[in-house]
């Protein structure tokens, strides 16, 4: 079938790439603060400085990684109407926004902190929106303990969404906490590892280091069969080389050192080949989503990531400007439209505010309104003897039309992409004129929709593990 794809490196550069990963691992390696992970990996065979805490890893121990992450598996739903089948097809799926600081008030426009309501607002109208496939926490509780808000994200997640939810880790007694929220709702831990109901962004901190609490939360999913994100937020000429070769070579040696991971504490445990990577703004430091480079990046980790066979998360998603609304030009568009042509299985980014520091329920329903429409751009096509039709041009003849012939007729509903209209009228750029109708949406959701309720008994349950673990890391 054919399907549209950006693709920027040569089969060369590739193995260029590959070999030039392979050399960090093995003479260079990687910054690991965790004792525990360290002594997995020496374990392993890994060369460990514990001084240094710098592993270094060796080739045989990567490609034995490489053939024991599954290449395919099932997200789970809470309602199982909305499992996401892995490799992605045709679309990619679309998630929301991460952990943003603010958001606009839905009543005043204005920015504010946010709280445990504002996590289950954007739960349940992430819920309702056939653009979402999967949902982050677009905000932080600021209502909640810092070193439990993740848990608490998780379990408002639940309450209020039935599709696969997406959380960091802390620490790993906050991702056993987060696994045994998720095996109370699925009846059991060996349930959940059957049907894992959410999964996990363990970031790399670039360039070439794993912070203590997350790589040591991200052996407790892997062995809890929870999907593993190894996103590397990669940012040339802060945390990488500023040039292309030397971002995208970094995102690749970090996630191939994350798979290691994985997979040595739980070999076949599903993981995500992701890149988030991007150069910095030169004025501000700041990660630029819309730069031309940003696609470029993402479809040479798309090929990285499909070069080894690995689940793939490159896209990003989300017009992501200053205030509601779509107040990018075309060509800023157009860099963050173009990595959902990487051959990514997962994307996200929407609802999301300034580079994601924020987030906006009326961005929410704007971002999946615009996807909605754009799946057009990366459906599958057949390309053979019947859809090249040479029987039909025969009997249409030189110089007729084609469009009163009954091949038309039947095939053109299936070929054909055809806009939903009231959709399209959120797609002016520079513009906020569609913000009052997103919010008109958001309200209506937010008294209409009702996801089905967890039982009574399990929240209890649940509401008193996050109790006890506020209480145990109060200090």
């Amino acid at each position: 079938m054919a399907v549209a794809r950006l693709k920027f490196l040569d089969k060369d550069e590739e193995d260029l790439i590959h070999a030039s990963s392979i050399e960090t691992l093995e003479d260079f390696g990687v910054l690991i603060r965790s004792p525990s992970v360290l002594k997995m990996l020496g374990d392993a065979g890994a060369k460990i400085d514990m001084k240094t805490m710098i592993a270094k890893i060796p080739e045989d121990m990567v490609n034995d990684a490489i053939r024991k992450a599954p290449k395919s598996f099932v997200m789970y739903s809470l309602d199982g109407k909305h499992d996401l089948k892995i490799p992605a097809d045709p679309f990619p799926y679309q998630g929301s926004n991460g952990i943003g600081t603010y958001m606009t008030d839905l009543k005043t426009g204005k920015k504010r902190a946010t709280t445990r309501k504002d996590i289950a607002d954007f739960a349940r109208v992430a819920d309702a929106l056939s653009g979402i496939d999967f949902f982050w926490s677009n905000v932080t509780a600021f209502d909640v303990p810092e070193k439990t808000h993740m848990v608490h994200a998780l379990w408002v997640a639940f309450q209020n969404c039935t599709k696969n939810y997406g959380t960091l880790t802390l620490s790993r007694e906050d991702a056993k906490a987060q696994i045994e929220l998720a095996s109370l709702v699925v009846g059991g831990k060996e349930e959940l590892k059957k049907r894992p109901i959410f999964h996990s962004l363990c970031c790399v901190v670039a360039p070439l280091s794993f912070e203590r609490g997350a790589v040591e939360g991200q052996v407790e999913f892997a062995r809890a069969g929870i999907p593993v994100i190894s996103m590397s937020m990669s940012l040339g000429g802060l945390s990488a080389p500023v040039t292309l070769a030397g971002t995208i070579t970094n995102a690749n040696t970090e996630n191939l050192a994350s798979l290691v991971i994985t997979q040595t504490a739980a070999p076949g445990a599903p993981h995500f080949y992701c890149c988030e990577s991007t150069p910095i703004n030169m004025v501000t430091g700041n990660i630029v989503y819309e730069s031309p480079e940003a696609p470029l990046i993402a479809a040479a980790a798309g090929q990285m990531s499909k070069r080894y066979g690995l689940p793939t998360f490159t896209g990003s998603w989300g017009a992501n400007g200053d205030v509601p609304g779509i107040p990018l030009s075309f060509s800023e568009l157009s860099a963050i439209a173009l990595t959902l042509f990487t051959g990514t299985d997962l994307s996200a980014g929407a609802g999301g505010l300034e580079q994601a520091k924020g987030g906006s329920l009326e961005q929410l329903v704007i971002d999946a309104y615009l996807w909605d429409n754009f799946k057009g751009f990366l459906r599958k096509f057949e390309i053979s003897e019947r859809t090249i039709a040479l029987d039909v041009v025969r009997e249409v003849g030189h110089g007729n039309t084609f469009l009163t012939h009954p091949h038309t007729g039947k095939n053109f509903r299936k070929e054909l992409f055809f806009r939903d209209k009231e959709k399209l009228k959120f797609e002016a750029t520079r513009s906020t004129a569609m913000v009052p109708e997103a919010k008109k949406i958001v309200e209506r959701i937010l008294n209409e929709h009702k996801p089905k309720p967890l039982d009574d008994d399990t929240i209890r349950k649940g509401n008193e593990i996050i109790s006890e673990l506020d209480k145990r890391l109060a200090h």
